[in-house]
């Protein structure tokens, strides 16, 4: 079961985008007995009980506030780090400092085609805002406590390459 609540997020939001399609019908994989597990998947509303999926999440705003509560804005030491095929991606979050280090670096991150997490925002409306300020770059609210965590990052805005953890 923790390794489903640790992949449910993915999931869900491979459902709103619409890359996977829900399927009205389970196939059971392995059955050891025990107690069954649908009650929770009942709960998720995965399953649509006719008609297309409904919108959740990410779509429909549903995913808000977004908050990583070990990231605030800062200062952040740039340093060397070894992911190779790591695509460049950047971390921001709904506060000015953000917002002007996204319009510094802009172009940079579009050469890049990095790839923007809102790490904190609170609403879809403020979400759509710093998108109007990303033209061309994919931005996606999303907790980043994970990243984080692994990376050692305690501040944002900052930028992740295969080789570099940088703010400049």
């Amino acid at each position: 079961m923790t390794s489903f609540l640790k992949a449910a997020p993915v999931l869900l939001a491979m459902l709103a985008a619409g890359t996977v399609q829900a399927s009205s019908k389970l196939i059971v994989v392995q059955d050891n007995g025990g107690v069954s597990a649908l009650p929770y998947y009942q709960d998720l509303n995965l399953v649509p009980e006719s008609g297309p999926p409904p919108l959740k999440g990410l779509l429909s705003g549903g995913a808000y506030p977004v908050k990583t509560p070990e990231m605030t804005p800062g200062s952040v030491v740039g340093r060397t780090i070894n992911a190779p095929g790591l695509q460049p991606l950047f971390l921001i979050g709904d506060d000015p400092m953000s917002r002007t280090w996204l319009t510094q670096h802009l172009q940079q991150l579009q050469q890049l085609q990095a790839v923007g997490l809102v790490v904190n925002v609170t609403s879809a409306a403020r979400f759509d805002e710093i998108r109007r300020l990303a033209p061309g770059l994919q931005l996606e609210p999303t907790p980043a406590s994970d990243i984080a965590n692994r990376l050692g990052l305690k501040h944002y805005p900052v930028l992740i390459t295969s080789t570099t953890i940088q703010q400049q």
